[in-house]
């Protein structure tokens, strides 16, 4: 591999790996449900009635499907809600 390509690639992953940091480290006490904010299949569960959990909501910024953020976070973000909308 060219040295550029290599140092590319190792870039890329400590930044995956620092990005990554806050939400893997975190305990449940850190976090809350932060509903409306998934993007169409990627909430952490509840998305409605008829639905099996995580990856099931259907529609970007589903009111009733939520994902964990770092809590504080929740009412920071555009659309986001501590409670089902």
């Amino acid at each position: 591999m060219k040295k550029t390509t290599t140092t590319a690639i190792v870039a890329g992953a400590i930044t995956t790996a620092l990005t990554m940091a806050p939400m893997s480290m975190a305990t449940a006490a850190d976090t809350e449900k932060c509903y409306g904010v998934a993007k169409a299949g990627k909430n952490d569960c509840a998305a409605g009635p008829g639905t099996s959990c995580a990856g099931t909501s259907t529609t970007d910024a589903q009111g009733n499907a939520w994902m964990l953020v770092l809590k504080g976070t929740c009412e920071k973000i555009v659309g986001g809600s501590l409670a089902a909308k």
